[in-house]
């Protein structure tokens, strides 16, 4: 009899920015998922995009987690050194004639779509090949008419159609790197992990996620979707809200706060509780269930 595969989840912050407490939620959501199924988490570092990574970022990142009490398993994963691995990747799906070369800017695309439409969709232009005196600038995976369901099992059913909702996407940048689609597909596929936890603001990139791992031959792990975080205007919480870093000063009141977001209903005590309370109290509460995701 073959043993189950071992149920691992994942952290994957931007260096960016500080841990802030969108970030936190997200770390203690996927944290609890994992942990309570008795399976390993591991923390990965998202740097694919040097231009946006702030010096000294990912260091505080690793010293405010540790500060609240996390643990990881194994190394902590950085993106940077596997451009190698995902520029293999975008060559297979090109020899296959499953994407190929866009000569397309932005502006390009606004131009050619339909005004009334509220994403402009990609309209083809390079799909049969690169206009006269155009080079290649990206590389676009070709969605053909594939539609992709799945069952959040945060945000509940979900479907989308490829070429009406979403249109050849970029797997390949103009800045010479790899997308975000293409690298957390790999990375996680690599990784072994079997468990996606993050906020419903992705819900909307899973399916583009879904069709690469198809395409690639690669396994698809379960999703969960939370609601997402928002700054008081209305605005995801995040480095473009200025979010500020966490203050570990008093561990037990953040982390009770992140777990109230989560609809865990912390009582009022666990805020001045001790760390070791409030992670007990975490664990032996932990009811998924509560947690439900509208789309963002």
């Amino acid at each position: 009899m073959t043993p189950a595969s071992p149920i691992r989840g994942r952290f994957a912050p931007t260096p960016s920015g500080p841990l802030h407490f969108g970030s936190l939620v997200a770390a203690l959501a996927s944290y609890l998922d994992a942990r309570s199924r008795g399976g390993e988490w591991l923390l990965r570092i998202d740097d694919l995009d040097h231009d946006r990574e702030v010096a000294g970022a990912r260091e505080t990142i690793l010293e405010d987690l540790s500060a609240l009490g996390f643990h990881w398993d194994g190394p902590v994963y950085v993106q940077h050194d596997r451009s190698k691995r995902y520029r293999e990747a975008a060559d297979r799906l090109l020899a296959k004639g499953l994407a190929f070369p866009c000569a397309c800017t932005r502006k390009d695309i606004q131009e050619q779509s339909d005004p009334g439409e509220p994403v402009a969709i990609y309209p083809g232009t390079c799909r049969n090949g690169l206009p006269a005196g155009k080079e290649a600038r990206s590389i676009r995976l070709h969605v053909s008419d594939r539609v992709i369901e799945f069952k959040d099992e945060w945000a509940g059913p979900t479907r989308q159609d490829m070429a009406r909702e979403v249109g050849d996407f970029v797997i390949w940048r103009v800045e010479d790197i790899a997308s975000y689609h293409l690298a957390t597909v790999l990375d996680d596929a690599d990784a072994g992990i079997t468990r996606v936890v993050r906020g419903a603001d992705l819900l909307d990139s899973t399916p583009r996620q879904i069709l690469l791992q198809h395409l690639l031959g690669l396994p698809t792990p379960a999703y969960a979707h939370f609601p997402v975080v928002r700054a008081e205007d209305g605005r995801k919480l995040g480095k473009q809200t200025q979010a500020p870093r966490i203050d570990t000063s008093r561990p037990a009141k953040i982390l009770s706060m992140a777990l109230a977001f989560l609809r865990q209903s912390p009582p009022v005590t666990l805020a001045s509780a001790s760390l070791e309370d409030v992670w007990q109290w975490a664990f032996t509460n932990w009811a998924p269930q509560a947690v439900k995701s509208p789309l963002p």
